[in-house]
């Protein structure tokens, strides 16, 4: 969920889940241990207030559930829902200000019952009844013939004159402060940010049915006369709230009711003409719809809740559907025509995608399922078009005009240093050196590239190499990770790495080494939050001075009082942890244009690295060394878990360590799944109560975290209970067992990062994948970790298989969201990789007089990304 919207409390999520599950269990009480009423003790307080905030008069008491028969929890329950989970296109009091009737000039109501609808929305001209400035002209917009359909162009209304849609939306008729307040927790804040607001999905209420037509718990519209309605009291007091209604025509009636929305009551008059659209389900053996959208059938209305393709948005408190689909209509109607076509004709064409103000139209608003698909298509093709855009452009001015430092390798010491090593290089290790020192001695433009490889293939040792030659040639290099153990992990590594050297000395938090081939000791200094005062000063005079090769650290090393004037080579490892703003923190604290490598263990197909790395050149080590173990990996259904256990036991047994991993810190009665804090406390006292085992989530603080981390590692405690915090930035040899509960809640990809954490010593390891009740594809994923070792391997499965929300959110790379498009979709982001690509090359500014209106979405793009950044 976007971050920008109001989250649903986890106890208000939880009372859904068990209203649903109390429903499939025919109201028995038995949905959640201790019964319903010792959910609603717990929760009585917020539960009251969230009611009498959605405007209900009654108030729950407790013990009640417990004291009725099943047919009147039934009532109860269905009373509560509506009032606390309202259908997303429901109508709220109010409602009505913000719009006002649709004008006199609209078409008639285009359905007749027993059809689809025959047509879209059209859109008029002409100022609405209380509009603010005058509405100018329609601009005229031809036909287009788009994937073998020809969709018919309404004249889209332009803004009033000296206006753009980046107006603020209060100019929209009954926005008031509040109303403004609401749309900026969803992002809109101007008439354009209301038209970019595209829907979740669409309520299909296109099946236009007679009364007698109507089956139980298919959506449907109804059409027909009012033939009475009248509040009702429902509830064990009768203090609950409802407006019934008795729809008719020719062929019956039925009886429609709103739960807690008393005013629909004095808007529905008797004999008037409605539109109900939802789904009608049986009640003591009668059809009742509860609480569906309706639209009262006026001379000259368009219809937008019902008897079509509804939008339904992403919502806030305050906010309903039925308002939102309001807003957007009139926005719509009134601006649309101020949105400017950023693609040029011929690359429309070759892409065969639709204008853009018809693809916002059909957006929020088709004609039918395959207009809203073809909108979405464009849409999607526009935003991949544009980040490809940004991405390319931000590479370019990265590159253009930049001098960075010429650093020549000197092939003595980097032969000799190789030479040194306990072990040789991979072919993919030395053709990844070859690639990142051809980068130093060309200089300019500075290197900006990323070294992929998985958990072992060895990426230390290639990024090593490389600040040895910076290094030679008299420059600082750094090395800044997410937390203190994995710099310490590399610290560690460093030293045994140049242990072949002469004269080494290892100490807490500096290394040196003699290089003969150099004449001089080469340096390396850890600096991390623990670092203690002496040795901080000590370490940050010696990089003041440059007297210090290599600097590992974490965020210490951006803080301020340290300094690395002759920083020439930054390095940034796991660097979808760290936001853009600290790297560039980093590259600032050196040379005026260091070399910047970035470094991921983490398996990026090459969609994604297209979009998330577009602007780095890529390295990858795709050779694991020689003599690396097969983890071997299995998935358990849940009636082997003690088995599980009883292996976890003969390990450690035997010396060995294990993990357990949780997706849950704590247990959550909205979601069904083993938690890390409560299954601690169990296997502590209950299944292993002989040995120590030691917890890990991301709530801890860093310095606790890095606590427990290095007690794991210096085998104080047998086993880790963790969350999935420990992905990344622990290292122990010893650890032979890998045991993943809720295993279907994590991405192929993290799960190969989890299996890393073992079989990194020379004792046999083993990945045990834990799962209570996973889907088809679930089972297909965790099935194809038994027999797929290879991270890029299965990173494309997963990619195949669920898309790709497992990799590294945008926001985190300094992207923005993406509202319509998929990453996963390879095909239509390879076009726009393409597209983006053959403009550049024509037009490499993007500031040729038809590519004006592309080069404001781009300056929007990257406006938008970094504000999500800071």
């Amino acid at each position: 969920m976007d971050q920008r919207q109001t989250e649903t409390p986890a106890w208000l999520a939880a009372l859904g889940g068990i209203l649903d599950l109390e429903q499939s269990r025919g109201f028995n009480n038995r949905a959640v241990s201790g019964g319903v009423d010792r959910f609603i003790d717990r929760w009585l307080e917020p539960l009251n207030s969230a009611l009498a905030a959605a405007g209900s008069e009654e108030a729950v008491r407790s013990g009640e559930y417990g004291e009725m028969t099943p047919g009147r929890r039934e009532e109860w329950a269905k009373g509560l829902r509506a009032v606390l989970f309202p259908r997303d296109d429901a109508l709220s009091p109010g409602d009505d200000d913000i719009s006002g009737i649709e004008p006199p000039d609209a078409p008639d109501f285009p359905i007749k019952p027993g059809s689809r609808t025959e047509s879209g929305p059209p859109v008029e001209s002409g100022p609405l009844p209380g509009d603010k400035g005058e509405t100018a002209a329609p601009a005229p917009s031809p036909p287009t013939k788009t994937a073998g359909r020809e969709l018919p162009d309404p004249p889209y209304s332009r803004p009033p004159a000296g206006l753009t849609v980046d107006v603020p939306v209060d100019r929209l008729r009954g926005v008031d402060a509040k109303l403004s307040e609401r749309l900026g927790r969803l992002g809109v804040r101007s008439i354009r940010d209301l038209l970019y607001l595209f829907p979740r999905r669409h309520s299909d209420y296109t099946r236009v049915v007679k009364i007698a037509e109507v089956e139980p718990d298919a959506d449907c519209t109804v059409i027909g006369h009012v033939w009475e309605t009248r509040e009702v009291s429902l509830g064990r007091n009768g203090r609950l709230k409802a407006t019934e209604a008795v729809l008719s025509d020719e062929t019956g009636n039925v009886r429609v009711i709103w739960f807690g929305q008393r005013y629909i009551a004095r808007s529905l008059k008797t004999n008037s003409r409605v539109a109900i659209s939802g789904r009608a389900s049986r009640n003591q053996g009668r059809l009742v719809f509860e609480s569906p959208d309706y639209e009262p059938l006026q001379e000259g209305q368009t219809p937008i809740h019902t008897a079509r393709l509804a939008p339904v948005y992403p919502l806030t408190a305050g906010l309903t559907g039925r308002n939102l689909r309001r807003l957007v209509w009139q926005a719509l109607r009134q601006w649309l025509g101020g949105v400017e076509e950023t693609l040029p004709q011929e690359i429309r064409s070759r892409a065969g995608v639709m204008p853009l103000p018809q693809a916002i139209m059909q957006a929020h608003f088709p004609e039918d399922a395959e207009a809203a698909t073809t909108a979405r298509r464009r849409l999607a093709f526009e935003e991949l078009f544009t980040l490809q855009l940004a991405v390319l452009s931000r590479r370019r001015q990265w590159s253009q005009g930049l001098e960075g430092v010429r650093i020549k390798a000197d092939p003595q010491v980097i032969g000799k240093f190789i030479e040194s090593l306990p072990f040789p290089l991979t072919g993919a290790q030395r053709r990844c050196v070859d690639e990142i020192l051809g980068d130093l001695k060309r200089g300019s433009p500075p290197m900006n590239r990323l070294l992929q490889g998985e958990v072992g293939s060895g990426k230390t040792v290639v990024v090593l190499t490389a600040l040895m030659a910076a290094a030679a040639a008299g420059y600082q290099g750094a090395i800044m990770v997410p937390t203190e153990v994995l710099a310490e992990q590399h610290f560690r590594t460093i030293g045994n790495l140049l242990s072949g050297l002469a004269r080494p000395v290892q100490e807490e938090h500096r290394v040196t080494a003699y290089m003969e081939s150099l004449g001089r000791p080469v340096s390396v200094g850890l600096l991390t939050g623990s670092t203690g005062q002496r040795a901080r000063r000590e370490l940050t005079g010696l990089a003041a001075e440059g007297q210090l090769d290599l600097l590992v650290g974490t965020h210490a090393l951006i803080q301020s009082g340290v300094e690395i004037p002759n920083l020439a080579l930054a390095v940034m490892d796991e660097q979808h942890r760290f936001g853009v703003l600290q790297r560039s923190a980093l590259r600032q604290k050196g040379v005026e244009n260091p070399h910047s490598l970035v470094m991921s263990a983490t398996p990026i197909p090459r969609t994604l690295s297209l979009t998330l790395y577009g602007d780095l050149d890529i390295s990858v080590i795709d050779e694991l060394p020689p003599g690396r173990q097969t983890i071997r990996t299995r998935w358990l259904e849940p009636d082997r878990r003690d088995a599980a256990y009883g292996f976890v036991r003969r390990q450690v047994s035997e010396g060995r360590q294990a993990f357990i991993i949780y997706p849950l810190i704590e247990e959550s009665e909205a979601v069904d799944s083993k938690a890390a804090v409560d299954d601690h406390q169990r296997l502590s006292e209950e299944v292993f109560p002989d040995l120590k085992v030691g917890l890990l989530h991301g709530r801890m603080a860093s310095r606790e975290k890095d606590r427990v981390m290095r007690q794991f590692r210096d085998g104080e405690l047998d086993i880790l209970v963790s969350t999935a915090v420990v992905e990344v930035g622990i290292d122990v040899p010893n650890a032979t067992v890998m045991m993943v509960e809720g295993a279907d809640r994590f991405g192929l990809s993290q799960l190969h990062q989890f299996r890393g954490r073992v079989g990194r010593g020379e004792h046999q390891s083993y990945c045990m994948l834990m799962s209570d009740d996973p889907s088809t594809v679930a089972r297909e994923r965790l099935s194809a970790l038994e027999h797929i070792d290879d991270g890029f391997e299965l990173a494309e499965e997963d990619l195949r298989l669920r898309g790709p929300g497992d990799f590294f959110g945008t926001r985190q790379s300094g992207l923005p969201d993406l509202r319509m498009a998929s990453l996963s979709d390879r095909d239509l982001l390879e076009t726009a990789r393409r597209e983006a690509s053959r403009l550049m090359e024509v037009d490499p500014g993007i500031e040729a007089e038809e590519h004006r209106a592309l080069s404001r979405q781009v300056a929007r793009f990257l406006e938008h990304a970094s504000g999500e950044v800071s």
